[in-house]
């Protein structure tokens, strides 16, 4: 995992390579710019020290400060959009790999928008930490250099305390890797609930559970508040061993330096010179906490590599040869919902899914739809299994409808015709089919109204989930739920429409009504992930255990 992440982090380092290129050179011109300072600092010294003219090395010095500060400013404008293009080349990688993976993801909605969010970007930020990291060690590789040039006793001194430095690095690195994964982790995991608690604010509020709710949300904040202790314990433990290191190092430098104008080794302004050179070499030292960003980043393409190894289903490469819409399903079986399903749904049946909460109703219309790949067993379209027929003929066979649409595009049309390519004409007839024309063209603006303008009432939404899967002109319409929230005299009436729109096609629909059951051609009766029976609904209806399904006001 982590070989993976450290190539995802290259990957997307180099994809502006024309810019990643110009940020090098401006950290290069920056670093050598900073090398110089201390030189024609102590030369600019020396000459006032002497009483010799020196303009040419305060001009000098200004040069070396002015290329200094220039070169930073384009450095962070270029290193800002390279970040940006890693940051939006692994938001889309991540993001239509979750799309691949489509139901069958095992990612939470929140863990997964805090992978897109916080981790890509996270991951993204790479290219900042490698070149301040890059930075910081040519600068005080070249600061120790430059003095041993000076005079080889104080680099000598100082190269004491690297040990001491390489020490408290490896420490602090080793300190926050687990506490920086941890702290991200949990962070997905409270994201994710908080993403549940939000969909059912109105559910929560209604029920008074506010406070229970607050509590299973938070329930995972002591793990992040441990984390977070722990990350803030080891930066303050290299804090203040940073700076008990710093100072001393610097005096020890200094002392050696005062021994050396004693015996004229070295001037005044050699003396100011090594004040600077000290303080670039420990460089390293000052610039540990990038070292918790590093951690950071490699934690961030972790879990993006988490997302990037998730096998997704293998694409057919059949075509889907011409057929009645027969589903067939052999030995099916989901791990949780559904075991050894064998069903055969002829073309042109009506076909209603009943059974209590929780007994894989939504999972086998899913299963039935192609939407999930069973764990174990095979489900076949027309003689023709569902993993061998190319995605695209796949899609054009199936309609969904499910109890929450979620309406996507920007205007109506958009919405209904989502991923069909369907005409406004194709659009109108399929809404009328629905029930739901009439809703639309009181609309300000018709069909072309923007959704974001468009008050819809759960029945009325649900109206345009079942135009968008009948404009698509499939063999098999699954609808999960679909017609939950409309009365049973708009339901009778839209089924009526969809068998004289669309006649002999195949229809499977989820539903907890006894009228829908009543009007299909057979009923799969479905108890704890096993299919009990399947047969009319006239004959299911003389079993007390049948009619048990059905709440009272559905009776």
């Amino acid at each position: 995992m982590r070989g993976h992440a450290d190539r995802l982090l290259i990957r997307a380092t180099g994809l502006d390579r024309l810019r990643l290129a110009a940020v090098v050179a401006a950290a290069l011109v920056a670093t050598a710019a900073g090398l110089f300072l201390p030189g024609a600092l102590a030369a600019a010294v020396d000459a006032v020290v002497a009483g010799r003219p020196s303009g040419r090395e305060v001009s000098s010095l200004l040069l070396a400060g002015g290329a200094e500060i220039a070169a930073d400013v384009v450095g962070g404008i270029l290193t800002t959009r390279v970040t940006a293009t890693a940051s939006a080349w692994l938001r889309r990688t991540v993001f239509g790999k979750l799309l691949a993976l489509g139901t069958r993801s095992h990612f939470a909605e929140g863990d997964a928008i805090s992978r897109l969010t916080g981790d890509c970007t996270g991951a993204g930020g790479i290219v900042t930490i490698i070149i301040q990291c890059g930075s910081t060690l040519v600068i005080s590789s070249g600061a120790v250099a430059l003095l041993a040039l000076l005079d080889w006793r104080l680099a000598l001194v100082f190269l004491g305390s690297i040990p001491f430095a390489l020490l408290l690095a490896r420490s602090h690195l080793r300190r926050t890797a687990d506490d920086v994964l941890t702290y991200q982790r949990v962070s997905g995991e409270i994201a994710a609930r908080m993403v549940d608690a939000v969909a059912g604010l109105r559910t929560i509020a209604a029920s008074g559970t506010a406070e229970r709710e607050a509590e299973r949300v938070l329930r995972p904040l002591p793990k992040l508040t441990l984390a977070g202790r722990g990350l803030w314990r080891t930066q303050a433990r290299m804090v203040w061993r940073a700076g008990l290191l710093t100072p001393a190092v610097e005096l020890s430098v200094l002392a050696a330096a005062g021994f050396g104008v004693l015996e004229g080794r070295l001037s005044v302004g050699d003396v100011v010179a090594t004040l600077g050179y000290v303080a670039l070499g420990l460089g390293l030292v000052t610039q540990i906490p990038l070292l918790t960003m590093l951690s950071r980043a490699r934690g961030c393409a972790e879990r993006l590599a988490e997302v990037l190894d998730r096998p997704e289903p293998m694409p057919g490469k059949l075509p889907l040869l011409p057929g009645d819409g027969t589903v067939e399903l052999r030995h099916v079986g989901i791990t949780g919902a559904l075991t050894e399903v064998d069903l055969c749904v002829d073309g042109g049946t009506f076909v209603a899914v009943v059974g209590r909460s929780g007994a894989g109703k939504s999972a086998l219309a899913g299963v039935l739809g192609g939407l999930i790949t069973p764990d174990e067993g095979q489900v076949l379209l027309d003689g023709r299994p569902l993993d061998q027929i190319r995605p695209e003929e796949l899609r054009a066979a199936f309609g969904y409808a499910f109890e929450r649409p979620a309406l996507l595009g920007a205007t109506v049309v958009e919405a209904v015709g989502y991923g069909s390519w369907a005409g406004e004409s194709a659009v109108r007839s399929a809404c009328r089919t629905a029930q739901v024309d009439e809703v639309v063209v009181r609309l300000p603006e018709g069909y072309r109204t923007p959704l974001t303008e468009t008050p819809l009432s759960g029945g009325e939404a649900q109206r345009l989930g079942l135009a968008r899967a009948i404009v698509r002109n499939p063999r098999v319409l699954i609808f999960d739920d679909a017609t939950a929230s409309l009365d049973t005299v708009t339901e009778a009436a839209v089924e009526r429409a969809v068998a004289g729109a669309m006649p002999g096609r195949t229809r499977v629909v989820v539903t907890h009504r006894v009228s829908t059951a009543a009007r299909a051609d057979l009923v799969v009766w479905l108890e704890d992930g096993r299919i009990r029976a399947v047969a009319p609904h006239t004959a299911l209806w003389q079993e007390p255990g049948f009619r048990g399904v059905f709440t009272e006001d559905d009776q």
